[in-house]
């Protein structure tokens, strides 16, 4: 019986409960298919699982490294690694309308896959094992993932100009896709945003949860423009217009909601949304800062994503960590707000919770799906270790990343792809480059 063992590693973990931790100093990790069925450190038990699963078992050495949780990006738009430094130095509506909605008119499927392969590549190498998308041509995308091997919330968006056709398409992509790859791919509808979608096109759109019990991913009170915009046009702020039309009756993903009210942010709270805090994108719009620090002591569910390669400018849930803590506790004024493990919650623990597999991802326990990561800790920039979470938040890098499991099987081994082909990738988005600056 095969399987693998991960052994001399340190081990960390949050649990559901805030304030406890699984925590290894010398401790051994057992998966067997795609979950991990030993945590511990006792020499019995390690040696029990070694003579269980016999000759075809795999022993990986992990001393000197970090086995934790996989992390969870829950707001991207993977393929607009495209357009990586295409537009920078713009306010949102301008850099939607005069750069990145002309350039994306332009993309074939083609483009999309081979900007999707690029950016999977990039948050493997990082650490990341889960992330939601948002975009056009999913399909696409969906098949550079299972590819892959990463885990995938995959949301194929509409406006209110590309509605005609979407639940017959939608209907087709959920019957291929959903539940595909071993369960490691879901199909969740993706309105836009209040401002692009019409409230009747957003209605009709969550016919399909009530169908096949799938959420909804959008943007939602991203800037002070689109609160205002969405007010003069319903007579109602955009969260609370989302509310009167049905979609929170579904679990859903809330990106950005920087601009909430009090209302609003008891409408959040009571209707169990999950807010995805992106903070780089946030700054880097000059779009504002969300008031996280409000919303987790109201008991939001919070999370984070990277939002697209476009307006971050990477996939790095390291860095958008740290940048994330510590614009929180600039906003406020309060070196308290947004702590280590908090932060640590966000990517891994209540993420898990946002998209349906508490218990199941962002843990290391027994039972769980094995996504999981090693990290080199023998780097200077992680030396002293005082405070382990502290050193993950504000120090750790993607590329301390070593090792990357995902649904049990190796994606990353040694700082190395395994199953993408970083050169080729390259390659194609190459070609794709100057197949796009040839199209008028």
């Amino acid at each position: 019986m095969s399987g693998l063992l991960i052994k001399n590693c340190r081990i960390f973990s949050l649990t559901e409960r805030t304030g406890e931790t699984i925590s290894y100093k010398n401790g051994a990790v057992g998966i067997a298919g795609n979950r991990i069925v030993y945590v511990g450190n006792d020499p019995d038990a390690i040696v029990r699982f070694e003579r269980e699963h016999g000759t075809g078992l795999e022993v990986l050495d992990a001393h000197g490294m970090l086995l934790m949780p996989g992390l969870i990006n829950l707001h991207n738009h993977v393929a607009m690694t495209l357009m990586r430094g295409y537009a920078n130095d713009m306010e949102l509506q301008s850099w939607l309308t005069e750069k990145i909605w002309p350039f994306e008119a332009k993309l074939l499927p083609e483009d999309v896959s081979r900007g999707a392969a690029l950016g999977i590549a990039e948050m493997l190498l990082g650490g990341t094992t889960t992330f939601a998308d948002m975009y056009w041509h999913t399909d696409q995308i969906i098949e550079q993932a299972i590819r892959s091997g990463v885990r995938m919330v995959a949301c194929p968006a509409f406006t209110e100009h590309v509605f005609d056709g979407y639940l017959d398409r939608m209907e087709q992509m959920v019957g291929r896709y959903h539940g595909a790859a071993a369960g490691r791919i879901a199909v969740w509808i993706a309105p836009h945003a209040p401002y692009t979608c019409r409230p009747e096109q957003i209605r009709e759109s969550l016919s399909l949860c009530r169908k096949y019990d799938i959420g909804v991913h959008i943007h939602l009170s991203e800037t002070a423009s689109e609160v205002k915009t969405v007010q003069e046009h319903y007579g109602q702020t955009p969260i609370r217009l989302m509310q009167e039309l049905g979609v929170f009756d579904y679990r859903t993903l809330a990106a950005h909601c920087v601009y909430p009210t009090d209302e609003e942010l008891e409408i959040l709270r009571n209707d169990h949304v999950t807010v995805v805090y992106n903070p780089q994108s946030n700054m880097k719009l000059a779009s504002g800062i969300a008031p996280i620090s409000r919303m987790l002591a109201q008991g939001i569910n919070v999370c984070m994503g990277t939002d697209g390669p476009s307006s971050n400018n990477d996939l790095d849930m390291w860095d958008e960590m740290r940048t994330g803590a510590l614009l929180q506790k600039v906003s406020t004024g309060d070196p308290r707000s947004l702590p280590a493990e908090t932060v640590l919650r966000m990517v891994t623990v209540d993420a898990a919770k946002a998209i349906g597999h508490a218990g199941e991802l962002g843990v290391v326990a027994e039972g769980a799906l094995a996504d999981l990561i090693l990290i080199d800790l023998d780097q200077p920039h992680l030396t002293p270790d005082y405070d382990l979470m502290s050193n993950l938040v504000y120090c750790a890098r993607g590329a301390d990343v070593d090792t990357v499991l995902i649904d049990g099987q190796v994606v990353v081994r040694a700082k190395r792809l395994v199953t993408l082909d970083f050169e080729t990738i390259k390659q194609e988005v190459d070609q794709t480059l100057q197949n796009l600056a040839q199209r008028a």
